[in-house]
């Protein structure tokens, strides 16, 4: 009975939600003019861009804007896109001109694409365009040209957009008052997507490049096909199977450029550092809203760092940052109540676009309200499931404490002690740890706070653990794995995992989440959960410079220190601090074939097993330093 009553809700709910989306789809196809227009560039190259107007001539109207790599559409100006169905419908109530341009050489547009275009900052001559120049050329188009607006822009955009809403900062134009580069792809060798700390993301490029990556040798209004492959439903399978990297290639064929690129720059040599967008973020004029989720699985690098080059490059600008509990993009879905199997006690993203995102553009497009509401800094901290305003990021009461691997798989804030101590295993690339315990073909959204004891019954998984915490442990920024290792073999990967293990009693109380949105009973065995706080992996060769990759000598002890991604998480009393120190992570990241080699060309017989040792004592100590919030 319970089940029929719970399913009768469930129907009823999405039906008064239908009812709510075909009003307001009405509203706007009776309030919203659409029009399709090709905007010029200074080099003659002519983008396909969506304009849809209000048909309020009673005020002048701001425009909103994404630029996109991913289409436009619908096409056709009777085909309307769906902002109503999301909390965009909030910006049509508002009266904005939305705009939407597919990017130069995508889709509808002219010209020829270029994945994450280098910026050029001193452009000469009409022919010399990037990213931010066609920005420019498209804002100083719309203001000159659609009746009835107020001379002022906003741009806004998720992962690739968010790119673009980063170039667009750099332009320039005086009408461009307020940017939110969400998720924003920033730096793809080091953090975004395709590379951390010079390990090769496979299972995304992969199944990216594949379909996205297939050139277009005219505008089109249809999208490419998918990869035709295997008949399985597990990707561990189908990329274990595929093997070296050099067979994907095989797959992939020639045509995908880059593709071919990722291939032939494997270290981070001058054609990485030109599309390091970072670097050129001087001299900031609009107002800054960088978005991100901290479990964002493909990039939670971007916001932060994005964040954190501009205040130091741009010290003057009006620069803010938000970071929620959030999968890629979940803080523009109407349910921000939980990831996976974690709950976050309230509607995360509700609040988000509600009190922050929404005013944000309101006050600096349209005049209206206030954004001194909106903190410096705005994080969400798991673990307490409260939201943090702060004046900077990192806080300034933050203070780095090590905790100390220790014999045992102990974990401990003092240090090891004299002695040889140390926790060996296999790394066998022919049996990768798996990043998830989960069956699936596509990478989930949610490993990034995904329970790790089945890792902790893997033999090739060293695991560190405190004792029951006494009392709640902030932290709030960036981690420092500060690791001493040897292998056997001349190179090797290796992964740290901050771990938060629940009590063994632990449960989620059942209640309603928020108006709107319920998070069911979960019933996964929570009491003992261990939830992923944050995992990264560092490619072992480019432990002394990401430039000039050197071997380990085989048995010898070296240090291999890195920085993990920010973290904001309470680790509350009665819980305990894990960490997990591993070489492999499948297929998430490429196999390493554990010899110096060039990994993007080597073959399956280049593969070997390795003995790893990670040391933990008094003349040689492994670590990581967390940044404790006082």
């Amino acid at each position: 009975m319970k089940r029929i009553l719970w399913l009768f809700a469930i129907v009823i709910a999405f039906s008064t939600r239908v009812k709510a989306i075909n009003a307001d789809s009405l509203w706007m196809y009776e309030h919203y003019t659409k029009k399709e227009v090709y905007i010029p560039m200074r080099d003659g190259v002519k983008l396909f861009t969506a304009i849809y107007i209000p048909k309020d001539n009673t005020e002048k109207h701001p425009f909103l804007m994404v630029r996109t790599p991913y289409s436009c559409s619908p096409y056709g100006e009777k085909e309307f896109r769906p902002f109503y169905a999301r909390y965009t419908n909030t910006y049509l109530r508002e009266g904005y001109i939305m705009v939407i341009q597919d990017v130069r050489g995508r889709w509808m547009s002219e010209g020829t694409f270029m994945d994450v275009r280098p910026y050029n900052p001193a452009k000469k001559g009409k022919n010399e365009i990037d990213e931010a120049s066609d920005t420019y050329d498209t804002i100083d188009w719309l203001v000159k040209n659609i009746a009835n607006n107020n001379n002022k822009v906003g741009v806004f955009g998720t992962s690739y957009p968010g790119f673009y809403s980063t170039m667009a900062a750099l332009s320039g134009h005086p009408a461009l008052k307020a940017v939110s580069p969400q998720a924003p792809v920033t730096d793809w060798y080091h953090g975004d997507d395709f590379h951390h700390n010079g390990a090769f993301f496979v299972a995304d490029a992969f199944s990216f490049y594949t379909s996205f990556g297939q050139p277009r040798p005219k505008p089109t209004t249809v999208g490419p096909k998918g990869f035709d492959y295997f008949t399985t439903d597990d990707n561990y399978e189908f990329y274990l199977k595929t093997g070296a990297l050099s067979n994907f290639s095989k797959l992939m064929g020639d045509s995908i450029a880059f593709w071919n690129d990722l291939m032939h720059h494997g270290d981070y040599d001058a054609w990485w550092k030109a599309r390091d967008v970072r670097q050129y973020l001087k001299g900031i004029q609009p107002a800054m809203l960088e978005v991100g989720g901290i479990f964002d699985a493909e990039d939670c690098f971007g916001a932060w760092n994005t964040y954190k080059a501009i205040e130091k490059l741009s010290p003057d600008a009006n620069n803010r940052i938000v970071m929620g509990p959030w999968y890629h993009g979940q803080w523009g879905s109407p349910d921000g109540t939980h990831l996976g199997n974690v709950h976050f006690g309230s509607n995360t993203s509700e609040y988000y676009q509600q009190h922050i995102e929404v005013p944000f553009f309101n006050y600096y497009l349209k005049g209206k309200g206030t954004a001194a509401d909106i903190a410096e800094a705005t994080v969400f901290f798991t673990g307490e499931n409260q939201w943090r305003k702060f004046n900077q990021w990192p806080p300034a009461n933050v203070q780095p404490q090590s905790i100390y691997l220790q014999a045992n798989g102990k974990l401990d804030f003092s240090k090891p002690l004299p002695g040889s101590s140390f926790s060996e295993y296999v790394s066998d690339p022919a049996k990768p740890v798996p990043y998830t315990q989960d069956v699936h073909f596509y990478r989930t959204i949610n490993y990034m706070t995904d329970d790790q004891r089945f890792a902790e019954r893997r033999p090739d998984v060293v695991t560190f653990s405190t004792d029951v915490l006494k009392e709640d442990l902030t932290l709030a920024g960036p981690l420092t794995a500060k690791l001493v290792v040897s292998t056997s073999g001349t190179d090797a990967d290796f992964i740290v995992k901050l771990i938060d293990v629940f009590p063994y009693d632990f449960k989620y109380e059942d209640k309603a989440q928020s108006e709107h949105y319920r998070v069911p009973s979960s019933t996964y065995p929570m009491g003992g959960y261990e939830m992923l706080v944050r995992g990264e992996v560092m490619r072992g060769k480019y432990r002394e410079s990401f430039e000039k990759p050197v071997p380990f000598t085989p048995d010898a002890p070296a240090n291999v220190d890195f920085t993990l991604p920010d973290v904001a998480h309470t680790f509350q009393k009665g819980h305990r601090i894990m960490v997990q120190v591993q070489s492999s992570w499948f297929p998430l990241v490429d196999r390493n074939p554990q010899v110096f080699t060039d990994i993007y060309h080597a073959t399956d017989k280049d593969f070997k097993k390795a003995t790893i040792r990670i040391y933990h004592d008094a003349g040689h100590p492994s670590a990581i330093e967390l940044p404790v919030l006082k």
